[in-house]
């Protein structure tokens, strides 16, 4: 074989390479059920599509300090859908609604959550203008 300049590799190689170089290769090729649960809203929509859901209203908040935490987490176990993303400190809680079937209960986390920083309100998981200030109080009228 003729010297090639520049070549850095010599003719003959040193060593011998594994047939298995890469050190995860037992890692499944598709994700668990624990990794699906745990993806943003948006990722989730982006990867597999719009899911076919009824209208939904979902409450962002942060980890907050106070006793409104534990009341806020209670509540939120009591949504039509809870995620959590993120661990310690930087969690964010996303407690789902369809709000046909349970607006009284919305509104109960909506109480508790409204004024920490950083809570959010997503319509069908997007956040839209005037969330807040118009589209909570048309689904308040739902309370009967």
């Amino acid at each position: 074989m003729p010297k090639i300049p520049g070549r850095v590799l010599p003719d003959q190689p040193v060593n011998r390479p594994l047939d298995r170089f890469w050190p995860y290769a037992d890692l499944p090729e598709q994700p668990s059920q624990e990794e699906l649960e745990t993806l943003h809203p948006e990722l989730r929509e982006a990867l597999f599509g719009a899911e076919s859901l009824p209208f939904s209203v979902t409450l962002s908040f942060p980890v907050f300090d106070g006793d409104g935490y534990g009341k806020a987490m209670e509540l939120a176990r009591g949504a039509d859908d809870l995620r959590a993303i993120g661990t310690g400190l930087t969690a964010r809680h996303f407690a789902t609604y369809f709000p046909g079937k349970s607006p009284s209960r919305l509104r109960d986390l909506w109480d508790v959550v409204h004024a920490v920083p950083g809570c959010e309100v997503l319509v069908d998981n997007k956040p839209v203008p005037y969330a807040r200030e118009l589209w909570l109080p048309m689904i308040w009228l739902l309370i009967r």
